[in-house]
């Protein structure tokens, strides 16, 4: 019944200002998404395909669509004997033949739409290799040589794919076109589907005689040696493209290319992140605390960072330019970020335990600092400090 319809325009999700090619592109998207042939025994999805068909009827042509402004589904609730359709709804007049040539050639890949066809000359496939080079390869740039196995075009046909002194034939069944056109009738009426001949598969040519040496592939097979240029400040997973490197082209087209796909090296010390480098360098207490000169190990080779006294462990420190360098503008580097991380030594001496000790008094260690004055002296009795013998030998 009328009243139990969903609006048109909600149907296709359009407002009822909305234009011609507006009604279509909203038509065309829904059609695709339930058509029954991308949803096999779905009934949901063939109800929907229904419903936004006959909206799309009313709504993409003028007088029908005026007619519904006007009276809404009462205007065509006599219409149920008309010229068929599904539902009951009269199709008649409306023009599906564009729109489902493309939707048709989407779903199926021929449809109505134009274009060269299959035999014209076609680029050839991308080769694709890859190539493991270290994290300082990879910031400087290098040059390393591929052992490859790549195709060229046979020397005793040509490329043709024929046997010499034979040229190969025009396919009869497409009649050179690669192509062969295929016709089945719907609802919406006759559609045509475009698909690649299967006797010359898309070729338009038939080799009655092949060539011997190329067994009819028109390509004959040698192992090649090829040097790759690896540009300085490559990343991890990038690839170098080389022109005219890949597979021979079809019907006369250009070359494919050649991938070559960079993987990098992990490095025992340096962590990389875009152009910037990033390191930690282990310092000892006693640098730390009083300041001095530490060897910081970079690409470029180590560089000596003097340190402030007092400095804390995790302090960040930045080498500017010693970076990576910016595969836009090699000229330009990025910076490397060094950590300082305070040293706890493992293996001392019994001498250096003392100083330590020693050096823990001197700095008001809280074990030592809820003495009373007695056990202070008895301890300063005991052991005489390093100041104390400087005193002793003064006076003497």
């Amino acid at each position: 019944m009328a009243e139990s319809k969903r609006d048109y325009y909600e149907v296709l999700g359009v407002g009822r200002d909305a234009d011609e090619a507006a009604i279509k592109k909203a038509y065309r998207t829904l059609a695709k998404k339930y058509h029954p042939d991308m949803n096999p025994g779905d009934a949901e999805a063939e109800k929907k395909f229904k419903e936004a068909s006959e909206a799309y009827a009313v709504l993409s042509d003028p007088e029908k669509r005026r007619q519904y402004d006007q009276f809404g589904h009462a205007a065509f609730e006599g219409g149920a004997g008309g010229a068929g359709g599904f539902g009951g709804f009269d199709f008649s007049g409306a023009d599906f033949s564009d729109i489902f040539g493309d939707i048709f050639g989407d779903l199926f890949g021929g449809g109505r739409r134009g274009g060269r066809g299959s035999n014209g000359p076609m680029k050839g496939a991308n080769l694709r290799k890859s190539v493991r080079i270290t994290f300082e390869e990879a910031v400087f740039g290098c040059e390393k040589e591929l052992d490859l196995v790549l195709k060229d075009p046979c020397e005793d046909c040509h490329g043709t794919g024929a046997k010499p002194g034979t040229t190969p034939e025009t396919c009869t069944k497409c009649g050179g076109r690669g192509q062969v056109v295929y016709t089945s009738q719907s609802f919406f009426g006759t559609v045509q589907n475009v698909q690649t001949c299967p006797e010359c598969g898309g070729s338009g040519k038939v080799i009655k005689e092949k060539c011997p040496k190329c067994s009819g592939t028109g390509y004959t097979s040698s192992r090649k040696k090829i040097k790759v240029k690896i540009p300085a400040g490559i990343d991890n997973g990038q690839s170098v493209r080389i022109r005219d490197k890949g597979e021979p082209g079809i019907n006369g087209g250009p070359r494919g290319d050649l991938l070559v796909e960079v993987n990098v090296s992990r490095h025992p010390i340096f962590q990389r992140q875009d152009v910037h480098i990033f390191s930690t360098v282990p310092i000892s207490f006693a640098v730390a605390a009083l300041g001095g000169d530490v060897k910081i190990p970079t690409v470029d080779g180590d560089v000596i960072y003097t340190v402030s006294p007092g400095t804390k462990t995790d302090t960040k420190v930045r080498l500017k330019g010693k970076g990576v360098p910016s595969l836009r503008n090699p000229q330009v580097r990025g910076d490397h970020y060094v950590t300082l991380v305070i040293q706890t030594p493992e293996h001392l001496s019994s001498e250096a335990k003392e100083a330590l000790r020693r050096f823990d008094e001197l700095t008001g260690n809280t074990l030592h600092q809820n003495d009373s004055a007695e056990e202070k002296k008895e301890k300063k009795g005991k052991k005489k400090g390093f100041m104390d013998k400087v005193k002793e030998a003064f006076e003497e």
